[in-house]
């Protein structure tokens, strides 16, 4: 059971000639494809709600500095590795289920000369292929909406930590508020959409080894922010080339309205929280 979801996962992402359609925003927006810069990639390649002032506000609480280990679990395009090694300087891995996106987030990486200090593997946040204790720190952004075992993840993210190691977790929640709407940027359908409260979560690191160090609930700010860019674009200013629609197809405009929508209605929330394995 839990193959054929990651299947249907790694197809809701995979949404093809996503290489072209992207280098093709890239040459729009006046880039040069040969001299990007991580932070040019940032409006398609930070695929979390805040986008790359959410990357930089979690990055810096959690405490990163240049000599950890850093495994980003479910790292997309790469974003937030990308950040990790350009801005913390740290030796960073990413692993995703998608193959399109972790063949994209290499030849980024490449093309923003970050490869010495920053890699992706192809693989399952169930079964991860690392060492026991490979890591100092571990990463997911949005990711977790997507694993219906929740409790293999967060065993297997304890496992390739060192003692003492944290666990820096950004996802969207289960709100009080009962009713889910289809699609969202993270499924179509309920079949790959695995949300739990902030509660259940607390249960399930708890199970796996780690204590809570800090909770943060962003959902006021992540609506603060959605609401400046809606006042941006109503006073005329076009959306750019480059952007998440590129990443969510056809519906990409009601995925967002349904997230900020169950967002404002209190059935979903966003949270972050920081763990230490203990």
């Amino acid at each position: 059971m839990a193959e054929l979801i990651e299947r249907a996962v790694a197809g809701h992402y995979g949404v093809g000639n996503l290489r072209s359609r992207i280098f093709d925003a890239i040459e729009r927006s006046g880039l040069d494809p040969q001299a990007l810069r991580p932070a040019d990639l940032a409006p398609v390649d930070e695929f979390h709600m805040g986008g790359r002032g959410a990357t930089a506000e979690i990055v810096a609480r959690a405490g990163l500095t240049a000599g950890d280990r850093v495994l980003d679990i479910g790292s997309g395009l790469g974003g937030l590795v990308r950040y990790l090694a350009a801005e913390v300087g740290c030796r960073t891995t990413g692993i995703d289920l998608t193959p399109e996106y972790v063949e994209l987030a290499q030849e980024f990486t490449a093309l923003t000369g970050l490869s010495e200090r920053a890699d992706f593997v192809l693989g399952s946040a169930l079964d991860l292929p690392f060492d026991d204790g490979a890591f100092s720190a571990a990463l997911t952004f949005h990711v977790g909406m997507n694993i219906a075992d929740r409790a293999t993840k967060y065993a297997e993210a304890a496992r390739v930590l060192q003692s003492g190691g944290e666990l820096v977790i950004y996802d969207v929640m289960k709100g009080p508020v009962a009713g889910m709407r289809f699609p969202v940027p993270w499924a179509d359908s309920a079949e790959t959409s695995h949300l739990v409260t902030m509660a259940e979560l607390r249960d399930l690191l708890g199970a796996s080894g780690f204590e809570i160090v800090e909770e943060e609930d962003r959902t006021p700010t992540v609506l603060a922010h959605h609401r400046a860019r809606v006042a941006e674009l109503a006073a005329g200013a076009p959306p750019p080339p480059l952007g998440l629609h590129l990443l969510q197809g056809s519906t990409a405009k009601e995925k967002s309205q349904n997230m900020i929508g169950m967002a404002e209605a209190g059935q979903i929330t966003l949270g972050v929280v920081i763990a230490r394995k203990v």
